[in-house]
């Protein structure tokens, strides 16, 4: 029933922009975390980003500190993953998931404290 589904990944040359969806439902979406995670061949899994739906905190890797910006809109039950100054490094399989329990500040990219994931949406940035 709980169900999240991202979109929006493709081909980008480097140094160019592009914005991910990641569409939730079956939850109480304004109750939850929702974070972004990425994997690529090679490296390890790793957490992006996170927003918090109750008061829109957010938290970033620093890996994309100053590049990415994560945002809700909660009216369509949706997170948005901003991605400017796209380098190759940033190719991956880009992934939504879920905190049912809230946030868990310094330990937020944590994959332990998600119950529920999406299929992932492929990005790749070209030189």
């Amino acid at each position: 029933e709980v169900q999240l589904v991202e979109s929006g990944g493709t081909l980008v040359q480097a140094g160019g922009s592009l914005r991910l969806s990641c569409k939730t439902s079956g939850f109480a979406y304004e109750d939850d975390a929702i974070a972004w995670f990425r994997q690529a061949p090679g490296k390890e899994h790793e957490g992006i980003s996170c927003i918090r739906s109750s008061d829109g905190s957010t938290y970033y890797a620093d890996s994309v500190k100053g590049r990415f910006i994560i945002s809700s809109d909660n009216a369509k039950n949706t997170v948005y993953l901003q991605m400017n100054s796209l380098k190759p490094e940033d190719t991956a399989v880009y992934y939504c998931a879920a905190d049912p329990e809230g946030i868990h500040d310094s330990t937020w990219y944590e994959d332990r404290w998600y119950a529920h994931w999406g299929q992932g949406t492929q990005v790749t940035v070209s030189s």
